[in-house]
């Protein structure tokens, strides 16, 4: 049963920061994908970085390129999302998913687990 837990999300000023973590457990297959979605009231559930265990390869979408860097821990247990220059678009439910075959990285729908998320709001 592979359980996927958030933390890290809180509220910050634009310009701020914040570092969000998702701890990863019953994932028995070495090669899979973890992304990072979120959703804003009454928008849809949005990709916004996946990263691929084997290679490290990453996506980003292009709202958050060059301001957000996913990453994971050396045990490829711990999946974070460093997020700088955070702007009041930013605030969201960040939601962590995962999936071992997966089409495009960012796109909610190719992915079966999920975390319960973590809510991060940005004030101007």
């Amino acid at each position: 049963q592979v359980q996927l837990v958030e933390s890290g999300g809180g509220s910050v000023q634009a310009g701020g920061s914040l570092r969000l973590s998702c701890a990863a457990s019953g994932y028995t297959y070495s090669n899979y994908f973890m992304a990072w979605f979120r959703q804003a009231p009454g928008k849809e559930r949005e990709g916004v970085a996946a990263i691929y265990s084997n290679s490290d390869s990453t996506w980003y979408a292009d709202s958050v390129n060059g301001r957000f860097t996913i990453s994971q821990d050396n045990a490829k247990i711990t999946l974070y999302l460093q997020m700088n220059s955070l702007k009041p678009d930013d605030t969201a439910m960040y939601y962590c998913a995962a999936d071992r075959f997966v089409g495009n990285p960012l796109d909610r729908h190719d992915y079966n687990y999920w975390g319960q998320g973590t809510q991060v709001t940005v004030s101007s």
